[in-house]
């Protein structure tokens, strides 16, 4: 016999026996602390939104007794602010679904990670452009 022959086995790595699953690559093991990164920053970021959104709404209270000149530049800033502010928070929102959907495996846990911290870190800075963008009187 040549040491090409073919004796049953392909040479391609052995089969395994019937009735065991194969054991998952590297690349496929299941992460099963998956949902606690997505869990903090949900306690997180859904508050601080909230927060953010309430403060933003109640924020033309600041200029209750202005008006003239004053009323109209701080009602106009704050209309930009305020659309600022809602698309940042959509934007964080986006983000924290991101970190819930990415698949719960051990490859994709940096990338869910940096997910979950993005989405509190976009509230902050969603929050300080609205305050930027305000003319306050």
């Amino acid at each position: 016999m040549s040491a090409n022959s073919q004796d049953g086995n392909s040479g391609t790595g052995s089969t395994p026996a019937s009735g065991q699953a194969p054991a998952p690559s590297p690349d496929e093991t299941p992460d099963p602390r998956a949902w606690i990164a997505p869990l903090i920053s949900s306690v997180i970021t859904v508050p601080l939104g909230l927060l953010a959104l309430l403060y933003g709404a109640l924020s033309p209270m600041e200029c209750d007794s202005c008006n003239g000149a004053v009323a109209e530049r701080f009602h106009d800033s704050w209309t930009i602010g305020w659309t600022v502010l809602w698309i940042g928070l959509l934007i964080a929102l986006a983000v924290l679904t991101a970190s819930w959907a990415v698949p719960h495996q051990l490859r994709f846990a940096a990338r869910r990670v940096g997910l979950a911290l993005a989405a509190p870190a976009t509230v902050v800075v969603t929050f300080v452009a609205f305050m930027a963008l305000v003319d306050w009187p």
